[in-house]
């Protein structure tokens, strides 16, 4: 493995041609009798797991999988909570070559079924809780042939806990590194999900950022909060940490913010990963240094969204660490990030980590000058990119531009090679002359005492094209009106530049967010399309 640490133009990519994370990562860890998984189920109970009963418990998973019909390249749509047998079926799937499509527990039939149909899956592996779910899309799912139960027994189920106690452990069989891993299915905003193809590279390549950016060392406790469902779960809670030879934190119970600080002091938590969302919520908390001692804590960094700078000041003077931003998305990973020993510029999202050839770029594929907004682009032929949208060239060439990948993000870049969000390409506000970037406005809100969390968009206006707006969650105790409009309105006007105040705030009781926390500022857009009577060409970019 090259030395994740040297700047990115000194770093080459040397992916070897037959890998397999369970062979070549978890059996090798099996050999030393330590900790490789620190289990907190929701009652609160702790269960350690050590590398020797990891390996064995994917081993047997792989058997029960291969007894049940499943082979090299079959897709296997997997809905499990965040419990050890999700860590144990998605690596006995990499042993023996199928391909997962994780799922997140949250979904109802019709998305399980899209999931399984467009997958082609021909098992699905579930738990007790959500076997309600798959049984009333069953008929209808054309290419599904066994379905195998965790946690219980239900008519027309395999229980596999029984299969597991009786199964002789299999090694799996041999990998390439070109070979399908995941199809991991896009949060849908207008048009259905798209199933993110990633090769068996990817999660060899998934070690870099574990290095450069999440710092994980062997004697480290890692714990990423994210759900099983989702990219972010595979990155840091699976493949990265275990890369390194770390131990890692499985919590089955949701976030409560007092209760996920007294987590991370109790359990000895060395390196954390949180969204954005949580480290707002925690940093909203009184007293939090004096209340909260976490002399083991050492490392913090944060994904999925831009986090504010405001936030990031506050976890500094609680407890001494800077969090690191990092940007990635489902179709690659951390791409750009705050790294390790790079000097952090409060709001920037860092620069592009090792082994990766990022750039912003113009719509003629050119890349743009210091200060100029452009889209954010990675070299297609980078081994941490996925393979495509599985059957939809169409959408997978509409990302191409040239020799880049372009991720649909907008950024800028400084002088000295930092990386700045502007948003999603359709969350940009053109408002008369001035481009306006939501992130900025919502940070500017956030600095404000009253508020707990804010989402802007562009509103339809007949003379602008847009104005900025903004929906405003308040913290407890406070109450909205015409006056704290205004105090807000000056707050922004004080904090960011004056032209990107929000000319309409409208106070609301929460956010719609996508299952993995992200605000859908889709959705506000279009509440404000409909209520204006505005027409698709509304300045929207």
């Amino acid at each position: 493995m090259p030395d994740a640490t040297l700047p990115t133009g000194a770093f080459s990519w040397d992916v070897p041609p037959d890998f397999n994370f369970a062979r070549d990562v978890v059996d090798p860890l099996a050999a030393e009798d330590r900790r490789g998984l620190l289990f907190v189920d929701a009652a609160g109970t702790q269960h350690d797991y050590t590398f020797a009963q990891i390996a064995d418990g994917t081993r047997r998973w792989a058997a029960v999988l291969r007894d049940a019909g499943v082979r090299k390249g079959d897709r296997v749509v997997v809905v499990l909570p965040k419990v050890p047998d999700w860590l144990l079926c998605m690596v006995a799937a990499l042993r023996i070559g199928a391909v997962a499509v994780p799922s997140a527990e949250q979904l109802r039939a019709k998305d399980l079924l899209y999931r399984a149909n467009h997958s082609g899956a021909t098992t699905v592996v579930a738990q007790a809780a959500n076997a309600a779910e798959f049984d009333a899309m069953r008929d209808d799912a054309a290419t599904v042939r066994t379905w195998l139960l965790a946690g219980g027994e239900r008519a027309g189920w395999i229980a596999i806990d029984p299969l597991l106690e009786r199964a002789t452990p299999w090694e799996g069989e041999a990998t390439h590194a070109d070979d399908p891993a995941f199809i991991v299915y896009t949060s849908g905003t207008t048009k259905d999900p798209k199933g993110v193809v990633h090769a068996v590279s990817w999660t060899w390549a998934i070690r870099t950022q574990a290095e450069s950016w999440f710092d994980v060392k062997r004697d480290d406790l890692v714990w990423c909060v994210a759900g099983t469902g989702w990219a972010k779960s595979l990155w840091n809670v699976l493949l990265g940490p275990w890369s390194c030879g770390a131990p890692v934190v499985l919590h089955e119970g949701g976030f409560v913010p007092e209760e996920r600080m007294n987590m991370i002091r109790d359990l000895g938590v060395t390196v954390l990963c949180q969204a954005p969302t949580e480290y707002r919520l925690e940093a909203k908390l009184s007293d939090l240094g004096e209340r909260w001692k976490l002399p083991r804590l050492r490392h913090c960094v944060s994904a999925g969204e831009p986090l504010n700078p405001e936030v990031i000041e506050v976890w500094r003077k609680a407890f001494g660490i800077t969090i690191l931003d990092g940007y990635g998305q489902t179709e690659n990973t951390l791409i750009v990030a705050n790294l390790v020993g790079q000097t952090v510029r409060p709001g920037s999202m860092g620069k592009p980590t090792p082994g990766h050839e990022v750039a912003v770029l113009d719509e003629d594929g050119n890349v743009c000058a210091a200060g100029e907004v452009g889209d954010i682009a990675l070299r297609a032929d980078d081994p941490s990119l996925y393979k495509g949208y599985y059957k939809n060239d169409e959408e997978t060439k509409a990302t191409r531009r040239g020799p880049w990948h372009i991720t649909g993000d907008r950024a800028q870049v400084d002088d000295d090679g930092y990386y700045w969000f502007v948003g999603r390409s359709d969350d940009v506000i053109s408002s008369g002359a001035y481009r306006i970037g939501p992130f900025e406005v919502e940070s500017a809100l956030l600095e404000h005492p009253a508020v707990l969390e804010s989402a802007v968009v562009g509103s339809p206006d007949a003379d602008r094209g847009n104005i900025v707006k903004a929906f405003v969650v308040l913290r407890p105790g406070h109450e909205g009106g015409a006056a704290l409009v205004k105090e807000l309105q000056e707050h922004c006007k004080r904090v960011t530049a004056p032209y990107k105040y929000p000319r309409e705030i409208e106070f609301v009781a929460e956010l719609p967010k996508t299952r993995s926390g992200k605000i859908r500022r889709v959705e506000l857009r279009q509440a404000e399309l409909r209520k204006k009577g505005a027409t698709a060409a509304s300045g929207f970019v």
